[in-house]
């Protein structure tokens, strides 16, 4: 073992699998063959657009964030052809390097930007997912359709509830069947309730694991290797039965590692959240403060605390029962199926708690739930839906026992205000004021 190291480490066993899925995916929306659209309706862990044999669905998040990550040179220039046309810089940078590489013509290996012939912005509470097909649309002449995003405050209401499912039922009814009239294509109700049953599958393993990652001590898994793998079936949409056979693959790795404690960082001390993605250009925070024993579990955003834990009557903190897809729900029907996928969209019950402080409690409960002993938040400047109530969140999660940090950023798929020196620097200071010192020293 290495210097300072407590536990047992080994590469994933998973990655490969996860790297031939990921790059699968990418040669498939550069065919030609397929009719490609923007955005996403039903929310599944997996392909719903597969119950159209000729279809398949890009969403801007993987996609603007990859360019970011793999070609930063690349990515500032798309942002800039989105500028110039006069986009501000306070756009979401996963929009701006999207609308940009559409703008040039190409992608970052200099093959020609996949056109898209229909547009579903992702319902999505966030302030700019909704002008998200905007660009698109006035690009090139092309269908559009919306699917609302419905919320409340306060604690989770059945009745409520009823009418809100009732809005989104209508909103997906409507985009398949007019789906159906423009591209000449069947909708395959059969087709599509496998993929239901498959997702819920999914849904299970991906639970386990975040559960795994929280619970046990040394973690199995950190967020960046979660980041590597956590699209790949949902926004990255790959084969059905593919995924689920990943998912079980990763779920039986961190399983096995959990019971063997094979550590995910081998001297870990310090366990820390985030609350949203990070700069996708400079993952490397996450290694530098490994050398202080500091592990990341990810975020409210990796996790899906709101849908996968809840506060018991008794005060503890567990996985919740998942109601999305009920067991004795029939699908039968075209409408039994979208009513089941429209009520994966829907508020879950019994989740952390949502109320006008937009997600003040759930923070810090998804916080207790891993086990962690301090934050580190982003403030980021653009897609100001992103960063709605940071401050406050820091202030509970203080009152909680944590040591938070903030820093400030573009946006995670953009990098020109992340200045990379000062977070390192914030980040020595932050550990060292705990007492911590790299393994190295």
């Amino acid at each position: 073992m290495a210097k300072g190291q407590k536990w047992e480490t080994r590469p994933l066993d998973f990655w490969n699998k996860a790297k031939e899925l990921r790059a699968g995916w990418q040669k498939s929306i550069e065919s030609k063959e397929k009719v490609v659209g923007q955005g996403n309706t039903f929310d599944l862990s997996f392909d719903w657009q597969a119950a159209f044999p000729a279809v398949t669905v890009i969403e801007d998040n993987p996609v603007g964030s990859m360019m970011q990550n793999k070609n930063e040179p690349y990515a500032r220039k798309a942002r800039l052809a989105s500028e110039v046309r006069g986009w501000g810089r306070e756009i979401c940078g996963y929009q701006g390097n999207c609308w940009g590489a559409q703008f040039l013509g190409y992608i970052d290996d200099g093959t020609a930007w996949p056109d898209r012939k229909f547009v579903i912005p992702m319902p999505c509470v966030c302030d700019q997912h909704a002008k998200r097909g905007q660009q698109a649309r006035d690009f090139e002449n092309m269908p559009q359709w919306m699917a609302d995003r419905l919320i409340y405050f306060g604690e989770y209401d059945e009745e409520r509830e009823k009418p809100m499912l009732e809005h989104k039922v209508y909103c997906n009814y409507r985009i398949i069947n007019d789906m159906e009239r423009i591209f000449g294509q069947q909708f395959d109700e059969e087709e599509c309730a496998k993929l239901m049953a498959g997702s819920k599958e999914v849904r299970e393993y991906s639970r386990e694991i975040s559960y795994l990652m929280a619970r046990t001590i040394p973690s199995p898994l950190s967020v960046k290797d979660l980041y590597s793998v956590y699209t790949i079936g949902g926004l990255t949409k790959i084969d059905p039965d593919a995924t689920v056979q990943f998912w079980r693959m990763v779920r039986d790795e961190v399983k096995w590692r959990a019971e063997n404690q094979i550590a995910a960082v081998g001297n870990e001390q310090f366990r820390f959240i985030e609350a949203h993605p990070p700069s996708w250009h400079y993952m490397k925070y996450y290694r530098y403060l490994e050398q202080y024993g500091a592990i990341c579990l990810g975020s409210e955003y990796s996790h899906g605390a709101g849908s996968n834990y809840e506060v018991r009557p008794d005060g503890s903190i567990g996985l919740r029962v998942d109601k999305t897809y009920p067991d004795d729900m029939e699908m039968t029907t075209r409408e039994d199926i979208i009513r089941v996928g429209s009520g994966a969209l829907a508020r879950p019950a019994g989740g952390f708690k949502t109320n006008e402080y937009i997600y003040r409690d759930r923070i810090v409960q998804f916080a207790q739930f891993m086990q962690a002993d301090g934050a580190l938040l982003a403030i980021w400047r653009h897609g100001v839906g992103c960063t709605l109530t940071r401050k406050e969140q820091a202030m509970y999660l203080r009152d909680a026992g944590l040591n938070v940090i903030h820093y400030e950023g573009s946006q995670p798929g953009d990098r020109t205000d992340l200045d990379e020196k000062r977070l390192l620097d914030q980040l020595d200071t932050w550990m060292e004021s705990q007492g911590l010192r790299k393994v190295t020293e």
